[in-house]
């Protein structure tokens, strides 16, 4: 595992805008980042990376029956009463997933530990998925990588097959975010491609233009019936929406599933220590009113996060001693706290690197890099190509 500087290819922005990559710079600052590429070797992808993310996938699958089994573990993780029925049916129902993201700290010289899941809003899907294997075969073919060289990287080819298996062919899926988002917007675009390689149907609605009918279904502003949504829109934002009341009984089918709510909490990560204690790829974890669990190796430091956050929004970074080292601003924290062991992110020319492994269904298929100057990784934080040689 290596940092390498690498020129850039010479037309890479007019590339990025023909190709509908239009947030590769944002706000004057460069998102999309070439002039870095890390290099891994295949064994330090198998061994290090994807089949700890596959494990993982299923630890958390598991903590999902844990936490419906338990009242006390769905108001730790502040899940609406009003919700838990219908959560846990689907649940049952076995309502399937799209996909998720892994935040992974993993230097090359140990077992990547779990930072977080972001099993039900992922951003940074069309760069991996896309644009750095566009990158990675001009790259070869400009003599800026060696030929030959690879990249842990079948996102695309996993989201078609697992859109064809899930939504309906003879109707309209819609797919919605938020408006105003360029990168939202973009993420959804992508997969609005995809399905229709899927040979599916997609119709884009704004979240803030889907309204209610008097029977209590959810409809775009064409007065279509969603019948199929992939929502880019949290759950614990949605399940607190006035419109909220009217999910458990409406008959719309849900991209993520209801169950991810369980998934994309903070919570998790004090659940799967109490499940699965000592795991190697996992760091203790508690929540916040309980402690550092005993014999929690803190020396390091520890990490203070809200239920619910996003793009490291109210993060804080402590030493052992428990003065800040580094902290995030942001509007969560209301919900509750985690506590979590500290593991430092490889950090070269003052850049840290956080690893994306991405899971499409049950399925650890691809990678993508983040870099910071801080050690939070924040929703500027730029995204870094890699290659396997």
């Amino acid at each position: 595992m290596e940092r390498l500087h690498l020129p850039a290819r010479p037309d890479w922005q007019a590339l990025a805008e023909r190709l509908g990559f239009g947030f590769h710079t944002m706000y004057g600052a460069p998102y999309w980042d070439e002039t870095v590429a890390w290099r891994f070797s295949l064994t330090e992808i198998e061994r290090d990376l994807e089949d700890p993310s596959a494990e993982l996938h299923q630890m958390a699958l598991a903590a999902v029956d844990r936490v419906l089994g338990d009242e006390r573990l769905l108001r730790r993780l502040a899940i609406p009463e009003q919700v838990w029925d219908w959560i846990a049916t689907s649940w049952k129902r076995g309502d399937p997933s799209l996909y998720g993201r892994f935040d992974l700290a993993y230097d090359g010289t140990g077992p990547a530990r779990l930072l977080e899941y972001n099993a039900d809003t992922p951003t940074s899907l069309y760069e991996t998925a896309f644009f750095q294997w566009v990158w990675l075969e001009q790259a070869m073919e400009q003599g800026i990588l060696p030929a030959g060289a690879d990249q842990f990287n079948a996102v695309q080819d996993r989201l078609i097959d697992r859109l064809a298996a899930l939504l309906p062919a003879d109707a309209f899926t819609h797919f919605a975010s938020v408006s105003g988002s360029d990168e939202d917007r973009g993420t959804v675009l992508y997969l609005e491609d995809c399905a229709r390689q899927a040979g599916r149907h997609p119709a884009y609605v704004a979240m803030d233009r889907i309204g209610v009918d008097a029977q209590g279904r959810f409809a775009d502003d064409e007065s279509r019936l969603i019948s199929y949504l992939f929502k880019l829109y949290p759950w614990e934002m949605m399940l607190r929406d006035p419109f909220a009341v009217h999910l458990p009984t409406c008959p719309t089918r849900f991209l993520e599933p209801p169950w991810k709510a369980l998934l994309s909490n903070k919570g998790l990560l004090p659940v799967l220590w109490q499940m699965f204690p000592g795991h190697p790829n996992l760091l203790p974890s508690w929540f916040a009113e309980d402690g550092p669990p005993p014999g929690a190796d803190l020396s390091a430091g520890w990490v203070r996060k809200p239920l619910f956050s996003r793009e490291g929004a109210n993060v804080t970074l402590l030493t052992a001693a428990g003065t800040v080292r580094e902290q995030a601003d942001g509007p969560y924290g209301a919900e509750g706290w985690i506590g979590q062991a500290y593991a430092p992110l490889p950090c070269i020319d003052g850049q840290h690197m956080v690893v994306g492994s991405w899971i499409i269904g049950d399925s650890a298929c691809g990678i993508g890099l983040r870099e910071d100057s801080s050690a939070i990784t924040r929703d500027l934080s730029r995204f870094v190509p890699h290659f396997i040689q």
